[in-house]
């Protein structure tokens, strides 16, 4: 190996900074996104806002599965005076999402949201907007631009000269400058499709119209379980292991509890964030002895109870034991019968195969 080469791979990495750490900070309710902060979670509420105690235990739940920022709509004035209260008993800062009303982003600033969220394309006119823009300002309180490939601006939509991502580029682009001009910087900015490479090319472009400007990620209208966790590792992985992204959503039609959880294990795919455990699990084949696939299905529900960010291992046979799995903090080598407990590759217990969930979690317990 080329002694120099970690001396010039570190030289490269200071003269081209990833775009993430060229970002703005910006605070929402006591969380940084930006300027290389961690990739902040977020998710949203599916309950009825004027459902308080519905909306805030949803929250809580979003908040035991590591939300960060949580989102509630506000699409009425009647929800607008039960988004007060939730934001008062919210264990998470809250952002309210806006559409068409200009009238209820201001009323959720002043009730206390932590962000607002509009598409200043579907607010009606900028005299509108630059409301909004002032109630914020005077409040301390952030604003994301969110800009979607079914609510583009009309003008915008209709030019045959641009591409689908040019045209969510362009509306976004020009609304932040409208925002900037106005003296107000303290932006979020994302601009969401429904597929990945609209939204690859997208929030590339963004990133390079943009630098300075902090991007949520998401692919909206994912889909359901499999296909929105799929899309969203697709669209939100590649962005973010180019640098790009500094907060995400996972959409998914489903219980919100799972979009947290998919965020969360898709930045401890990438190596940015880790806040649970992770398994380590071959996929089985012929030499398999043992019901491996019930083993790491328990081991799987049982960690889901743990907070320690370690690698658990479960392997089915000696072949894919401690040797492939040495970076593993514990694991268990399957043989016929029996499993072989070790601990940074090095053997510690063997047990019968009806003994190794309840051994592997007694050593688990054993780790600092």
């Amino acid at each position: 190996m080329n002694d120099g080469m970690p001396d010039l791979r570190a030289a490269e990495a200071r003269s081209n900074p990833l775009p993430r750490t060229l970002t703005r900070r910006v605070e929402v309710g006591g969380v940084p996104i930006g300027a290389g902060a961690p990739v902040a979670v977020q998710s949203m509420t599916n309950t009825r806002t004027t459902d308080v105690a519905a909306t805030l235990g949803q929250i809580g739940r979003l908040a035991d599965v590591g939300c960060e920022i949580v989102r509630v709509t506000v699409p009425t004035r009647e929800a607008l005076s039960a988004f007060g209260s939730i934001v008062s008993s919210s264990p998470l800062p809250v952002v309210a999402d806006i559409h068409f009303d200009h009238e209820l982003a201001c009323g959720a600033i002043a009730a206390g949201a932590a962000a607002v969220r509009i598409n200043p394309g579907n607010i009606g006119s900028f005299e509108r907007v630059d409301a909004v823009i002032d109630a914020a300002g005077s409040a301390g309180v952030p604003i994301r631009i969110g800009v979607n490939a079914g609510s583009l601006d009309k003008g915008v939509d209709a030019r045959e000269d641009l591409s689908h991502p040019e045209k969510l580029a362009l509306s976004a682009v020009s609304f932040v400058r409208h925002f900037e001009e106005r003296g107000f910087s303290d932006i979020v900015l994302s601009a969401k499709a429904h597929d990945v490479p609209t939204t690859l090319e997208t929030n590339r472009l963004l990133s390079r119209e943009l630098p300075t400007i902090p991007l949520h990620l998401g692919v909206t209208e994912a889909g359901t379980l499999r296909q929105g966790t799929v899309k969203s590792a697709c669209g939100l992985g590649i962005l973010l292991a180019e640098g790009i992204g500094d907060t995400i959503r996972v959409s998914l039609t489903a219980d919100p509890a799972e979009e947290p959880v998919v965020a969360w294990e898709l930045l401890s795919a990438l190596g940015m964030r880790r806040r649970t455990p992770e398994i380590v699990s071959c996929p089985t084949c012929g030499r398999t002895e043992v019901d491996l696939v019930s083993i790491a299905d328990e081991v799987t529900r049982r960690m889901a109870t743990l907070d320690k960010p370690i690698t658990v291992a479960v392997m089915g046979c000696v072949v894919n034991g401690p040797g492939e799995a040495r970076g593993a903090d514990i694991g268990v080598a399957c043989g016929r019968g029996q499993g072989l407990i070790f601990k940074g590759g090095e053997t510690v217990r063997k047990v019968a195969e009806a003994d190794i969930i309840d051994a592997l979690f007694e050593e688990i317990a054993r780790l600092d």
